[in-house]
């Protein structure tokens, strides 16, 4: 059972990288057959894992049709980054005040894996690299349960369909961002945070930008 929940687990897992780094388009019809060979399970694993992407939002199932990559519209993923922006650039305050030395470490570490891939990385390690450092970004914070929901926002619309990082320049933008962040931390200056907060997830709503 515990072998059967894993691998469910990571078909899922693995599947929902390819949506998020744009391996499959949003209305991209997901054929079970297909994705049982690509993933190397079975179609019964492959037909519960996009049930669970249907209730993470990145999948939509149509009746006696099947799967497709959900495709949110452009409302939806302006309330989205609008959420997100709020409860992000509320946690400045809380980062700066309780991350120790070797979290700011860390921080400063993804922010530099994250430039070094925005010259010399693959999209998928952009993204990876990316999400790592928000993650890092948001470790310190004393309320958990925000975090969590911060996180399964991000997933509700998936990374390719915002069109971001369609210009190396957008790329290198987010990038000088990420810096930002770590030094209005290292002055202890929540007000900056929370700016760079607000400022790095809106211009998610423009194609030409990331957050």
């Amino acid at each position: 059972m515990t072998h059967r929940k894993s691998a469910l687990v990571q078909v899922a897992n693995r599947l929902a990288m390819d949506i998020n780094t744009g391996e499959f388009q949003p209305g991209t019809w997901l054929k079970q057959v297909e994705l049982a060979e690509r993933y190397q399970c079975t179609r019964s694993e492959v037909r519960r894992a996009l049930d669970q992407l249907v209730i993470e939002r990145l999948v939509q199932h149509v009746p006696n049709r099947g799967y497709h990559v959900y495709t949110p519209n452009e409302q939806q993923r302006r309330n989205i980054s609008a959420i997100r922006a709020v409860l992000e650039s509320a946690s400045a305050a809380d980062i700066v005040e309780h991350i120790q030395p070797h979290q700011l470490d860390a921080l400063r570490q993804c922010a530099e894996l994250f430039d070094h891939y925005t010259q010399y990385g693959s999209l998928l390690q952009q993204y990876e690299s990316n999400l790592a450092f928000h993650r890092a970004l948001l470790t310190p914070c004393s309320n958990q349960d925000m975090i969590e929901l911060i996180f399964e926002l991000r997933s509700r619309v998936p990374s390719a369909a915002l069109g971001q990082w369609n210009s190396h320049a957008r790329i290198v933008q987010s990038s000088e961002e990420h810096f930002a962040m770590v030094a209005a931390i290292e002055q202890k200056d929540a007000s900056a945070l929370a700016q760079l907060l607000r400022q790095h997830i809106l211009q998610e709503d423009n194609p030409r930008r990331h957050g």
